[in-house]
C-alpha cells in the first residue's frame, strides 16, 4: 500500500475520488477514520490499490485502436501503465484503462466546496463564450461570492444556492443546469423540450451558486485551519467537533433569516440570542456580508422573479404575507409538476430572501427545497438531484 499525507482541504471523499477508490476501501485500510469526524492535515493514510478497469491486448490491437475504443488518448494509456512499450503492444498483456472522459464538466469528486465551485466557474466560462462571471461580494473570511451571467435579454432573473452550509449540494446542481443550458444554446438544441434560444433572447439569468462558502467549508472540513476561531465555533456548536448540521455562516448567523422582511418577528419566533449552528438571525438585518452582497446585487439587477434553492423536502414555497402576485401559486404548481414536487403555501416564517423579495417588489419569488433526506444530502444522489434542478429551472425560465 502507498502512504498519503493529508493536506489542508482534504476530505475522505475527495481523496477517494482523486485516487479512484471507494470510500469503503479507504475506511477498511484506515479504520481510525471512523473514530474522528474529520481527517486532519499531517495524518498519514494508507491508499489501497484502485479497482481500475483493465483490458487484455488482442491480436491486431494497436495503441491507437484501443485508445479510440475506450475514448481516451494514447498518451493516457502510456501515463497509466508505467513501463508500457507502445512499440511492442503484446497480445495477451493486460493493461489498465484511464477513466472515460467527455462527460459533463460539473461533476462531484467528493464534497463540493468553494474551491471546486470556483474551478467549475472557470472551466464553464472557458468553454462557453456565452457565460461570464462577476463577483458580487465576499464572505466573512474574504472568499469571493460569484455570480454566473447567462443570456442577452433585458429582463433579469436571479437564482442562488448554498445559502446554508450543509445544503452545499445545491451549488453543483445549479451549475450542472447552467452547463446544460449553455451547451444546448451553443448547439442550437432544446433542453427538456424548452427553447433555450428564446430564454437567451428574452432574459439575462444571474446564478449565484454558493452564497455561504465559509459555512460550506466548515461543514465539510470542520475547524481545522481556523486558528483562534476554532474554540469559539466549537462552543457555538455545543462542543461537538462534527459540523455537518451547521447551516449558519462562520459567525453563527443564519443567512436565511437575515433579510428585512419582518425581521424583528423572526427574532422573537426563533428565540436565539446568540450565534448558533442555525436559526440565529444576527444582531440586525443584513449584518452579514454574504446577505448584504445578495441584497445589493438583487437591487442592482431588478429581477422579474427569483428562486432561493435549499434542501431538502421536495417542496416549493411561493407566498409571503399576501404580498405575492395572484398568479404565483399557479406558477409554483408549474414548477412543482416539472420535478414531481409539491407547491406549499407557507406561514409563520419571516426574514428570508424570498420573503424580502416578494414584499419589496410584489413579484414572484420561490424557495425550492431540493431532494429528500438528511442534510447534507448524499453524493450518490447527485445525478437525480441535478436532473430535478434542471427540470425546475427549465420550467422557471419558461414561465409566462
Amino acid at each position: 500500500m502507498r502512504q498519503y499525507v493529508v493536506k489542508p482541504g482534504d476530505t475522505v471523499l475527495r481523496i477517494a475520488a482523486r485516487y479512484e477508490l471507494a470510500k469503503e476501501q479507504l475506511m477498511t485500510a484506515n479504520p481510525w477514520i471512523s473514530r474522528q469526524p474529520y481527517i486532519k492535515p499531517g495524518q498519514i493514510m494508507f491508499l489501497p490499490s484502485s479497482f481500475r478497469k483493465r483490458y487484455m491486448v488482442m491480436d491486431g490491437d494497436t495503441p491507437e485502436s484501443v485508445a479510440a475504443a475506450f475514448q481516451c488518448e494514447v498518451c493516457d494509456l502510456e501515463a497509466i501503465n508505467p513501463g508500457l512499450s507502445l512499440y511492442r503492444f503484446t497480445p495477451g498483456k493486460t493493461i489498465a484503462l484511464p477513466p472515460v472522459s467527455g462527460g459533463p464538466l460539473v461533476q462531484l469528486q467528493g464534497e463540493y466546496g468553494p474551491r471546486e465551485c470556483a474551478e467549475d466557474l472557470l472551466r464553464l466560462t472557458s468553454r462557453y463564450s456565452c457565460m461570464t462571471v462577476e463577483q458580487i461580494g465576499a464572505s466573512v473570511l474574504g472568499t469571493p461570492i460569484q455570480a454566473l451571467r447567462l443570456g442577452s435579454g433585458n429582463r433579469a432573473l436571479h437564482v442562488h444556492g448554498a445559502l446554508h452550509g450543509n445544503e452545499w449540494i445545491t451549488a453543483p446542481c445549479l451549475l450542472r443546469f447552467a452547463e446544460q443550458y449553455a451547451s444546448a444554446w451553443t448547439r442550437g438544441s432544446s433542453l427538456l423540450g424548452h427553447d433555450v434560444t428564446e430564454w437567451f433572447r428574452q432574459y439575462t439569468l444571474w446564478l449565484v451558486p454558493m452564497v455561504n462558502p465559509d459555512g460550506v467549508e466548515l461543514v465539510q472540513q470542520g475547524v481545522s485551519g481556523l486558528g483562534s476561531a476554532a474554540g469559539q465555533l466549537l462552543e457555538w456548536n455545543g462542543r461537538r467537533e462534527n459540523f455537518r448540521k451547521w447551516k449558519a455562516n462562520i459567525r453563527g448567523v443564519d443567512l436565511g433569516d437575515q433579510f428585512p422582511a419582518h425581521w424583528e418577528q423572526e427574532v422573537e419566533r426563533r428565540g436565539k440570542s446568540g450565534p448558533a449552528p442555525q436559526d440565529y438571525p444576527g444582531p440586525a438585518p443584513l449584518s452579514e456580508p454574504e446577505a448584504r452582497g445578495l441584497y445589493e446585487h438583487t437591487l442592482s439587477i431588478q429581477p422579474e422573479r427569483v428562486i432561493s434553492w435549499h434542501s431538502q423536502g421536495q417542496e416549493i414555497y411561493w407566498n409571503y404575507r399576501s404580498c405575492e402576485p395572484e398568479y404565483s401559486e399557479q406558477w409554483a404548481n408549474r414548477l412543482a409538476q416539472a420535478a414531481g414536487y409539491r407547491a406549499v403555501k407557507l406561514s409563520g416564517s419571516d426574514a428570508g430572501y424570498k420573503d424580502w423579495f416578494i414584499q419589496h417588489y410584489r413579484k414572484p419569488g420561490f424557495t425550492v427545497e431540493l431532494g429528500r433526506g438528511i442534510n447534507p444530502l448524499p453524493l450518490e444522489d447527485f445525478e437525480d438531484l441535478a436532473f430535478e434542478t434542471t427540470a425546475v429551472m427549465a420550467a422557471f425560465m419558461s414561465l409566462a
